[in-house]
């Protein structure tokens, strides 16, 4: 038996993931016990309102599966239906913008959640603790409540005006519930250090626990749910609630010099993850100097093919074809690789007139089971059903209104997802489990980390932290962390080079490195949070260790 860890953007969390593991549960028990709490903790971030996925490698039993719980378009949507409303696009191509923001902000925002049903789907298959169990200390930390975290309260105090999008603190304004519970008796948002109590969502956690998932999408969370949205004006009814289906996909696989990748599939963003890499093989990225001049360049200049790729082909593969085996193939990213070397610059196409919201979890277990999970509110809505206490995703705001198009709206879509959860293999082993946060940023992001594993031979806690640079749009963004003698030779070859103003930026890495049964984890210091390793159980599992 090897070593069990649990990484993740939230102390508390972690912390209730690696209590399982140290109770005998198998890194799904962990995954889910962690997934709820983050529902707690952070719920702008995650929550059973929203949706995501999961890669689970479970060697024993011959499982390597994606499990697939993705936000769905409302079943009374139409293509159509806001095009006479579209104002411009953001920066990075993440969102939509409408007049008055209707697609971001309010019940019209909300897409069908998948989260909860994911959750149950996943314990039930893989895990080995009972429904209750691992949902006990998501509940316990609803009711002691928690405390607001740096990362909580700078998203939460964000200023979007720049890129048009809603500002998060007029989303915790939108409902009741988010007046009473995310702001002092002044009117202020609370600051880091504040306690946050949410009773509404404790009870209803509660229901959940003793009652099961099939409470929230056919049982009395479903007409309560179903109810508010007819009195405000969403689209959600009783229907999309009941029709609502977890689905499972085979990992999508790449090669990065001798090592094997597996990754999500569309509607996910793995492959632009493994086409970024493919290009950048044909490089020798280790013998440059890690955030040189040319070793930025060369990352913007994939990025920015990658990204006219992404844009122009990812939707979900049951409505629109996604040529994800062109896309990666060796030859075809051989030749932008040539083009790049040839001195040719991309152009990356938007509509012209940020933050995302998600987290995610990175789990090996004693027994060499591996779990990396991304959930998200896509971004959150400020819809909460009265007595419900959650708030629901704004995913509709990613959807294209425009008609035709990949990621067009249509009735039960799947929403296009840039998560990318990812497992490493050196050989038939894991060798890196890892994933993020961070929209439009996850998949350059998840290949500057991979790279930094295996061109630089960075630990995994340097891979994370490492300066990271983005090009998804035609401006080279870096970090504040990448030397100014750098970005100003950029600038001497014409790039358009934009400093941001964090030293840690663009999405947020968390990873597990695992080298001869020994782990060692990294969790990106832009985010609050850490990794646990745990020592294998000294007694036997089963159900007075955690239940069947």
């Amino acid at each position: 038996m090897g070593e069990a860890m649990i990484v993740a953007p939230q102390p508390e969390a972690a912390e209730a993931g690696a209590e399982v593991l140290e109770r005998g549960g198998n890194a799904v028990d962990a995954a889910i016990a962690c997934a709820f709490v983050q529902g707690v903790v952070d719920p702008q971030m995650s929550g059973i309102g929203g949706f995501g996925s999961m890669q689970v490698y479970m060697p024993g039993r011959g499982v390597h599966d994606i499990l697939e719980f993705y936000a769905r378009a409302p079943l009374a949507a139409r293509p159509d239906m806001w095009t006479d409303l579209l104002l411009g696009q953001t920066r990075d191509g993440f969102g939509f913008l409408l007049e008055g923001g209707i697609s971001e902000i309010g019940h019209l925002a909300v897409c069908t959640p998948g989260s909860l049903k994911g959750y149950a789907e996943a314990l039930g298959r893989y895990g080995t603790f009972d429904w209750a169990d691992v949902m006990a200390p998501a509940i316990a930390q609803a009711r002691r409540g928690f405390m607001v975290r740096p990362h909580v309260h700078w998203y939460w105090s964000l200023d979007q005006s720049g890129s048009g999008e809603v500002d998060t603190i007029d989303k915790l304004r939108h409902s009741r519930t988010g007046r009473d519970i995310y702001f002092r008796p002044d009117g202020t948002v609370k600051r880091p250090g504040d306690l946050v109590l949410n009773p509404d969502l404790t009870r209803t956690l509660e229901r959940i626990a003793a009652g099961g998932p099939d409470l929230f999408y056919r049982g009395e969370i479903a007409e309560e749910i179903a109810a508010d949205m007819a009195v405000h004006g969403g689209l959600i009814g009783l229907d999309d609630l009941a029709a609502y289906e977890v689905s499972t996909a085979a990992p999508v696989w790449g090669e990065y010099r001798g090592h094997r990748i597996s990754t999500s599939p569309p509607p996910a963003s793995g492959f632009p993850m493994l086409q970024l890499l493919h290009i950048l093989e044909n490089f020798d990225i280790g013998a440059l100097e890690h955030g040189s001049a040319e070793h930025v360049r060369l990352l913007a200049e994939a990025m920015k093919r990658m990204t006219v790729d992404k844009d122009r082909h990812m939707g979900d593969p049951a409505y629109v074809e996604v040529p994800v085996d062109r896309l990666i193939a060796k030859d075809y990213c051989g030749a932008l690789a040539e083009d790049i070397r040839a001195g040719n610059r991309a152009e990356v196409s938007r509509l012209d007139k940020s933050s995302r919201d998600t987290t995610h979890i990175s789990v090996v277990d004693a027994q060499g089971n591996a779990v990396a999970l991304t959930h998200t509110l896509g971004s959150p809505s400020g819809a909460i059903t009265d007595g419900l206490g959650f708030m629901y995703n704004g995913t509709m705001a990613r959807f294209d209104p425009r008609p035709g198009r990949a990621g067009s709206i249509a009735p039960g879509k799947r929403r296009a997802s840039s998560a990318a959860p990812t497992i490493v293999f050196k050989g038939d082993r894991p060798f890196v489990v890892m994933g993020a946060p961070g929209g439009s940023y996850i998949a350059p992001a998840m290949a500057q980390g991979i790279m930094n594993v295996i061109d630089f031979g960075m630990p995994m806690l340097e891979a994370v932290s490492a300066p990271r640079v983005m090009a998804v749009s035609n401006t080279i963004d870096v970090s504040n962390r990448i030397r100014r003698s750098v970005t100003d030779a950029l600038a001497e070859q014409g790039y358009a080079v934009k400093r941001s103003w964090q030293s840690y930026a663009f999405a947020a890495l968390h990873g597990i490195r695992i080298d001869g049964g020994v782990c060692s984890g990294g969790a990106d210091p832009q985010r609050d949070g850490m990794a646990i390793r745990v020592r294998p159980p000294a007694g036997p599992s089963g159900p007075a260790a955690g239940g069947s």
